[in-house]
């Protein structure tokens, strides 16, 4: 990934990431989490302050090295007796059990892994029977005039932001993987404006799942 993608991207998102109102998206989809938990792109840690008592533990998929360290001091500051343990690097090939997680988390995730098909199916299979998936991501957007450039600029993305994707179509690749959406938001991230280049970067959804 070179130096910029090591210790650049991982920073970057970490600060980019970390506003009030993403972090009001952050609270809602984790509201529902429960029982054994695991996140994928754990990243710096900014769901930590949004897991709800009913959290009883959190295993992290993170291949940065920068970005765990960026979640130390988060980490430390979550609830009393609340276990945070890093299980993997790659969230396409988990070395967990099948159906042991009671839900599974993803935030600004999916559109940077090589192959997220192959990452929500790894997902459907850690996840109990009824297990649920929340998600908070961003991606293609409805106007084919967003959707076009969107399109055109992925490769450019792709290179400066670590490999992210901004023309992923979330909920098919969610719905492909055999998980059923119950609810979702689709709409402009905060800070979006109402026109201009700046909305390729910023169509979001926000949503929840069950396993089969």
């Amino acid at each position: 990934m070179g130096l910029w993608g090591e210790h650049g991207v991982p920073r970057l998102a970490d600060a980019a990431l970390k506003g009030r109102e993403i972090g009001e998206l952050r609270g809602e989809v984790c509201a529902p989490l429960s029982g054994r938990v695991l996140e994928l792109g754990f990243g710096g840690g900014l769901n930590v302050r949004w897991y709800p008592p009913a959290v009883t533990s959190v295993d992290a998929v993170e291949p940065s090295d920068v970005g765990w360290g960026l979640s130390e001091r988060r980490r430390a500051r979550a609830r009393h007796g609340l276990e945070i343990d890093r299980v993997g690097l790659d969230g396409q090939r988990l070395e967990v059990a099948d159906a042991s997680y009671d839900w599974a988390l993803s935030t600004f995730t999916l559109c940077t892994i090589p192959d997220p098909a192959r990452a929500l199916s790894e997902v459907r299979r850690a996840l109990k029977p009824g297990g649920g998936f929340s998600f908070l991501e961003h991606g293609l957007a409805p106007e084919e005039s967003v959707a076009r450039w969107q399109r055109r600029l992925d490769p450019f993305q792709r290179r400066l932001a670590g490999g992210c994707h901004l023309s992923r179509d979330i909920p098919a690749l969610v719905r492909d993987a055999g998980l059923e959406i119950v609810d979702l938001q689709a709409s402009y991230l905060p800070g979006a404006p109402s026109v201009g280049p700046g909305r390729v970067w910023l169509f979001g959804y926000a949503g929840h799942a069950r396993a089969d």
